[in-house]
């Protein structure tokens, strides 16, 4: 439901006042029997916004070749949720918060999404110290 949203807002071209209203949207339409989902949802969101910067400067390092806002909307904020389980989400081992955004991509995005996210996401993890995996939390 997190790529749901973000998909949707940044279709509406970010308007980030209106989170909190895309957040019901989409647990309305797609979080039938998943509604104790929806704190980690807007926190997972909130914690996302509050790096974007971050997160689509490292995005764009690891695709140098793509500019961001060329990727496919899907391709992008599935690699802005991976970046961010990668660096600030302890709760998600790096490796799993890698093999989601593949399944995500797979699943919603095209025929070579799968094979560009693990390949940035990849990337990016290699070049991450193994002790600091996680250097700052989730707010």
């Amino acid at each position: 439901m997190i790529m749901q949203t973000l998909y949707q807002w940044d279709f509406k071209d970010q308007p980030t006042a209106a989170m909190p209203a895309i957040i019901d949207q989409v647990m309305t339409e797609f979080g039938i029997g998943v509604e104790d989902t929806k704190e980690y949802i807007t926190e997972t969101i909130t914690g996302l916004l509050d790096h974007l910067p971050e997160i689509d400067t490292l995005v764009q390092t690891y695709a140098p070749n793509w500019p961001i806002d060329e990727m496919s909307i899907v391709d992008r904020n599935i690699l802005r949720l991976g970046v961010f389980e990668l660096k600030w989400n302890q709760g998600i081992p790096p490796k799993v918060a890698i093999n989601e955004a593949i399944e995500l991509a797979k699943t919603y995005g095209g025929p070579s999404s799968g094979k560009f996210v693990n390949g940035i996401l990849g990337a990016m993890y290699n070049d991450m110290p193994k002790e600091e995996e996680h250097p700052n939390t989730t707010p």
